[in-house]
């Protein structure tokens, strides 16, 4: 599902037009980068929960090589789902 897709179901199932679930759905992702971005956690009780993580520095080995190389600390985007939806796929 695309962008275009989504936004066409959230309008069908929220009997809005086109141009307001767009609207609606651009504001909640920068509600959610603003909240990520200020190291905060996001959690939707029906859907999951969303956070950063701090990976910590570490010594990678390149295999034709064999060169040491050290790979510097980054922040990732975690996502761990609800119990609901994980009992959905199973």
């Amino acid at each position: 599902m695309n962008n275009k897709d989504f936004i066409a179901e959230l309008a069908k199932a929220s009997n809005l037009t086109a141009k307001e679930a767009s609207e609606m759905s651009e504001g909640i992702v920068q509600i959610l980068a603003e909240q990520l971005c200020n190291d905060s956690d996001v959690n939707i009780q029906s859907f999951g929960s969303f956070e950063v993580k701090k990976k910590n520095e570490r010594v990678v080995v390149s295999p034709i090589t064999r060169q040491r190389m050290l790979v510097p600390p980054k922040l990732t985007l975690s996502f761990k789902p609800n119990a609901a939806i994980k009992d959905k796929f199973k």
